[in-house]
């Protein structure tokens, strides 16, 4: 931590604002959605299509918001869109907090979801400009904070969800009004490159969709976004299977929370040292995929006994396959976000930075969706045919496919190749790659 502490220290006033308002967003955030599903079906007595349909509503208007929100940032300035959302965020929250009707819930997760289309490509652009030549050690910070909260949200909710779940919903606003008010009157302005636009919002995200070293970037990286979900999507299932509870899910996340918390910072500077960018995200995706090997090892090992409570050893041991899995996700996670969000802004216009990353959010979205219902899809059918190792070995083969598709775009000079500007007379689609050095911060 004394690490993390001396580079947080070492950036300026606005970039440790934005690092606080990533901890409170997420504390905010993280201490009453895990527990929304429930108050839903529990004291509003809901059926559990109309839970899903309410929970996906957030998701919904979050991705699909993202590219605007991001465009809207690079037109009128990051701070106003950070402080929008931020306001958005204290309504929603406040709505989950009163509301009873399915009408006004599905109005509240909705605003919860633009809330973050909103603030998160502004937050990020904001922070790639003002770290200037420092991006990778300031997105590891980033990340740092961002796991934090993660930390720390779901126990504050858990402790005043034995008060009432309004609680969690008023304290969550509150939060996030302590964070809007602070924000307005500490954060200075900033946007990208250039003053006034010099071409329609239209016509930006033509330039993102033309840029082909970006678009290819981009999918190749939705199969990690896909292989970092099992955190929430497969590994918790085959703790419950394996154990018979939800203790194990509650330690699966408090080990990826402290390895983040603790060892991103030092990471990230010795990966930085030894590898470029590129070879470390490559190398990141190929520890992703390998990180579901232990899984796919110990795919045959029966499911827990109802009849019996587990001991603590036998606990461990069937615990062990997951935990294994887990660290060397989170390492892997750990290894490839900051290069990641870095060739991003390598990758785009200095002008429209949020945009680029409110398509490559947008993008990623979609991929989780669909990779989700592959992956419960493979789950289902490894049980039934008797192949439980299929979804695991499917996800490992999808880590190794990434990290070559990477690979080749390195090898090529494309992860070097920055947008053209709007006033380029080289059309985004026909501009050639610079073939520069590679991944040259």
């Amino acid at each position: 931590m004394r690490a993390t502490m001396s580079q947080v220290g070492s950036f300026n006033r606005p970039i440790k604002l934005l690092l606080v308002n990533q901890l409170t967003i997420n504390v905010g955030f993280y201490m009453l959605m895990p527990y929304l599903a429930g108050y839903l079906s529990n004291n509003l007595a809901m059926a559990a299509w109309m839970v899903g349909l309410i929970l996906g509503m957030r998701n919904l208007s979050q991705q699909g918001m993202f590219l605007i929100g991001g465009s809207l940032a690079d037109r009128i300035g990051y701070k106003p869109m950070i402080l929008a959302g931020l306001g958005l965020r204290v309504a929603g929250f406040a709505m989950l907090g009163f509301a009873q009707s399915v009408p006004s819930l599905l109005v509240a997760s909705a605003l919860t979801g633009l809330a973050g289309a909103l603030f998160n490509p502004a937050v990020r652009a904001y922070l790639a400009a003002e770290a200037g030549e420092r991006k990778v050690e300031a997105f590891a910070l980033f990340n740092v904070f961002y796991q934090a909260g993660i930390l720390v949200g779901p126990l504050i909710g858990l402790t005043l969800l034995g008060v009432a779940f309004r609680w969690v919903c008023v304290v969550a606003a509150a939060l996030f009004l302590v964070l809007l008010v602070l924000q307005a009157r500490a954060l200075p302005s900033r946007r990208g490159a250039g003053d006034e636009p010099k071409q329609s919002m239209l016509a930006d995200w033509r330039q993102v969709v033309g840029h082909r070293p970006f678009l290819l970037f981009s999918l190749a990286m939705i199969g990690s976004y896909v292989l970092n979900f099992q955190v929430y999507l497969g590994l918790p299932i085959e703790v419950r299977r394996v154990t018979g509870g939800e203790t194990g899910v509650a330690v699966l996340f408090a080990v990826s929370g402290v390895l983040t918390v603790a060892g991103q910072v030092r990471l990230t500077n010795k990966v930085k040292a030894r590898w470029t960018p590129t070879l470390a995200i490559t190398r990141g995706l190929l520890l992703m995929g390998a990180s579901f090997v232990p899984l796919a090892l110990a795919a045959g090992l029966p499911s827990a006994s109802t009849n019996r409570p587990l001991s603590w050893f036998e606990f461990l041991l069937a615990m062990a396959p997951v935990l294994i899995s887990t660290v060397l996700l989170t390492l892997a996670t750990m290894i490839v976000y900051p290069f990641e969000m870095a060739t991003i802004v390598n990758l785009a216009s200095e002008r429209t930075v949020a945009t680029y990353y409110g398509f490559y959010n947008t993008l990623s979205g979609i991929g989780i969706a669909a990779g989700n219902v592959l992956t419960g899809l493979a789950l289902d059918t490894g049980r039934s045919s008797g192949f439980p190792a299929l979804p695991w070995i499917a996800l490992t083969v999808t880590g190794v496919v990434c990290a070559t598709a990477v690979a080749a775009l390195g090898k090529r000079g494309s992860l070097s190749s920055k947008a053209p500007d709007a006033d380029s007379e080289i059309t985004p689609a026909a501009a050639p790659p610079q073939h520069v050095a590679a991944n040259s911060r």
